[in-house]
């Protein structure tokens, strides 16, 4: 009930108290007025309320981030009996919106809003609530919405970075990390030849042969690079408006575009992800850098492994890697330590610290310490 029904509602109850003191047809007209204007707009709004209905949808299930989609809403009205715009709240990424929207009668009446989209993820853009209202605006009823709500992926954008080189050996050939070294994939045997390690002969095969054999083994895949993002809370917002979501969008961005570059240049990648629900995306080719994206704008950033162990996990997986990136918004000694041991292990690495400030003093130690082991270290900061 509006402002307008209790004043209404006082006029009533004016008039009549005094048609029944006073009397005086003028005065028993008004009541009779207010008194029919009052029932009009409540059987109105009610049956608005309960004919009413919605559906909503979005033209279109995936948009970059900072781009617009449209929620198209569609309202129809069975109510035979006129009634004001039917008032529809409205909740979006970037906040809540009033709309008032005549209900077609027959036909639905469809209306466009245009959603903006600033973060990466998935955005549910929606109507919230539906209030039905009477001609003279005594009434506002709340309907709730029962249509289904549309999602929309958010997805993470490009930006240029440099491509990080495999670490080679002295005759140029990929170097692979120590954790490889050990090869259990025999694929025949021959003979010993000098120079062979001691650890590829077969001994049983030997004994019964009486000659020494060696396993011979598969030519090893090709290195990949490895991409470590940290899925977990990020860190360092401080007072920066929407500073949480703008670092999760640099961490997905600065993932997807260190992909793009390493893939376009013909290397293979892999991403795992630790985040609430674990997965992993491995790939050589561009055309599939599409899945990385949807994986990327999907990671909830709750809930993750914490990215020491993480970095721990992965220094033991490692098998055939040339190249490894790490991408945080937390720079800790364990953290440190965990990629000065994955340098040490053979592969090239690169740190892409996103932070709002780059000039934390706190940073310069640990900093150092990588840059020592020849990590390169590079900031982000979130636009």
């Amino acid at each position: 009930m509006t402002s307008r029904f209790w004043a209404l509602a006082g006029v009533l109850l004016t008039t009549l108290a005094c048609a029944l003191s006073l009397g005086g047809r003028v005065f028993y007209l008004l009541s009779l007025i207010a008194g029919l204007m009052l029932v009009y707009s409540a059987v109105s709004a009610l049956m608005m309320r309960a004919m009413c209905r919605l559906t909503q949808r979005l033209d279109t299930p995936k948009v970059e981030r900072g781009g617009e989609a449209h929620l198209l809403v569609a309202l129809r009205s069975a109510s035979p009996l006129p009634a004001a715009a039917c008032e529809l709240l409205l909740d979006t990424p970037t906040g809540s919106l009033t709309a008032f929207v005549y209900p077609g009668w027959r036909n639905p009446r469809t209306v466009s809003f245009p959603i903006s989209l600033p973060h990466v993820g998935v955005a549910q853009p929606r109507v919230a609530a539906v209030f039905a209202r009477d001609v003279f605006g005594l009434f506002r009823l709340r309907r709730r919405v029962k249509a289904s709500v549309p999602e929309i992926i958010v997805l993470p954008r490009f930006f240029p970075v440099e491509q990080l080189h495999f670490a080679r050996q002295d005759d140029g050939r990929a170097l692979p990390n120590r954790a490889s070294e050990d090869i259990t994939s025999p694929e025949d045997v021959r003979a010993y030849r000098e120079g062979d390690s001691m650890k590829r002969i077969h001994w049983k095969l030997s004994l019964r042969k009486r000659e020494l054999l060696v396993r011979r083994f598969e030519v090893p895949a090709p290195p990949d690079t490895l991409i470590l993002m940290d899925c977990s809370d990020p860190v360092g917002a401080g007072q920066v408006e929407d500073g949480e979501m703008k670092l999760r969008d640099t961490l997905c961005e600065t993932a997807l575009s260190v992909a793009h570059a390493q893939m376009a240049d013909g290397n293979s990648v892999r991403v795992p992800l630790y985040g609430a629900q674990a997965s992993e995306f491995h790939a050589s080719d561009l055309t599939q850098l599409d899945i990385l994206r949807e994986e990327l704008a999907c990671q909830l950033f709750r809930g993750g492994e914490p990215f020491d162990r993480v970095l721990n996990v992965e220094l033991r997986r490692m098998r055939r890697t040339g190249a490894t990136i790490v991408i945080t918004t937390r720079l800790t000694p364990q953290i440190v330590e965990g990629v000065k041991h994955i340098r040490r292990s053979g592969p090239n690495v690169r740190f892409y610290l996103v932070t709002f400030n780059a000039e934390n003093a706190a940073y310069a130690p640990l900093i150092q310490q990588m840059q020592h082991q020849l990590v390169e270290v590079m900031y982000v900061t979130p636009a």
